[in-house]
């Protein structure tokens, strides 16, 4: 992929649809002159969502399009017709996409499953009909619910590459290389710092036919956290990943120095990266001999486990291999003994609608325990049809009664 054509971050204005308005309408026929009410309800307005697509890998196709704009809901009609629902937005995103509001930065939904789909904006819900409201005392009520207004908000889309080991580094400490020599990636690769501009990933294969996914990011340097080099904007890249394997060539004036760099580093940008496992593999190791190896070795932390390797000779890579795959084996069964949150996973159902029953709050319908409402919308500013005197002030705008068929 192309440097220019990697996008990880875009901000989106998101517009989705209102709700229609219910419909004030008396049924009426040759033989039925004074029938009861039969108003609609609206259409819930067009939500934009979210769908996780694994052939996606960059956040490109948002990059130009500032403004997303779903659907209104259509207006119920007479006969209890309901009104049509506004159409959705569906945007294809990268697996590893975080949503955050932009204006608290308070992240809102994460993307990490194919075909997994998240509402990011609902869409106003449908008003009632003048149906829902007939009883004894007004049998034929002359008023309906407008529908709920739309929500324009905007999104901040931030893409975390998802992949199971994460390469850290200082600038030409030969992570590209190794990806190059391990899998079928291509990335850049020349004698000058940050040759590597953006991560590249690449799918190893391994024995039983297994294979795992590394990620190749660009080089940090010591007080990256400041700003300097490329920063640590690229670090959020290594927040998914179940490992992390720091590489320091054998020809480093002080290799155990490196290291705590790197780790300093990690730690001001995020402490809870130290958490994950990680191994330290020293490179260029085809120049050194065993004496040398065994110096180098007493001079390192013993809570990392090391490995010396060379990707020109393949020297100590199938050891790294082994190491990796027993790193990834274990975190993939510490995640299957944790239960899943499922109040966090906020799923759309596709051909389902949102009914409102008598409480106006809630969904209804068939496999109501398939929904998870995103949040019970607020009631304040949606006038309430049994308030008659509120009804009166708003009479001139909202009721419309049909002519008499």
């Amino acid at each position: 992929m192309a440097e220019q054509n990697f996008v990880d971050f875009v901000r989106v204005c998101c517009r989705s649809g209102s709700g229609g308005g219910g419909s004030v309408h008396f049924y009426r026929d040759k033989l039925n002159a004074k029938g009861g009410p039969d108003g609609g309800d609206g259409g819930r307005g067009g939500h934009i969502i979210l769908e996780g697509n694994r052939n996606v890998w960059t956040l490109l196709s948002l990059k130009y399009r500032k403004h997303v704009i779903a659907d209104n809901g259509g207006n119920g009609g007479d006969k209890n017709a309901h009104g049509a629902n506004g159409k959705d937005i569906i945007l294809q995103v990268p697996l590893g996409t975080v949503v955050k509001n932009a204006e608290t930065n308070e992240i809102e939904a994460e993307i990490t499953r194919h075909g997994e789909k998240r509402i990011v904006t609902p869409g106003g819900r449908g008003g009632l009909g003048n149906y829902h409201f007939r009883n004894p005392v007004n049998q034929s009520p002359r008023y309906a619910q407008p529908g709920e207004a739309g929500l324009e908000e905007w999104k901040i889309l931030e893409l975390k590459v998802l992949a199971d080991v994460g390469l850290v580094g200082f600038p030409n400490a030969g992570k590209s290389t190794l990806l190059a020599a391990i899998s079928a990636a291509k990335p850049k690769i020349a004698d000058y710092p940050f040759t590597t501009l953006v991560p590249n990933l690449g799918i190893v294969s391994y024995r039983d036919n297994h294979s795992f996914v590394m990620a190749d990011i660009p080089g940090i340097i010591e007080d990256a956290h400041l700003g300097k080099g490329l920063g640590v904007r690229f670090l959020r890249h290594i927040e998914r990943n179940a490992s992390l394997l720091f590489m320091v060539p054998a020809d480093a004036e002080n290799i155990a120095t490196q290291y705590h760099i790197l780790l300093n580093e990690l730690a001001k940008y995020n402490i809870e990266l130290l958490d994950k496992p990680r191994l330290l593999a020293i490179t260029k190791s085809d120049l050194l001999d065993e004496e040398l190896i065994s110096l180098i070795k007493a001079e390192l932390p013993e809570n990392v486990t090391v490995v010396f390797i060379s990707a020109v000779s393949g020297y100590g890579i199938d050891k790294l291999k082994d190491l990796i795959w027993s790193q990834i084996s274990s975190s993939i069964r510490d995640q299957k003994a944790q239960p899943m949150e499922l109040e966090k996973q906020v799923l759309v159902v596709p051909h389902r609608e949102f009914k409102p029953n008598k409480n106006n709050r809630q969904a209804s319908g068939h496999n109501e325990d398939d929904f998870i409402v995103l949040n019970e919308f607020d009631d304040s500013g949606f006038p309430d049809p049994k308030n008659f005197e509120h009804w009166e002030e708003e009479e001139s705008e909202i009721v419309e009664e049909k002519p008499i068929d």
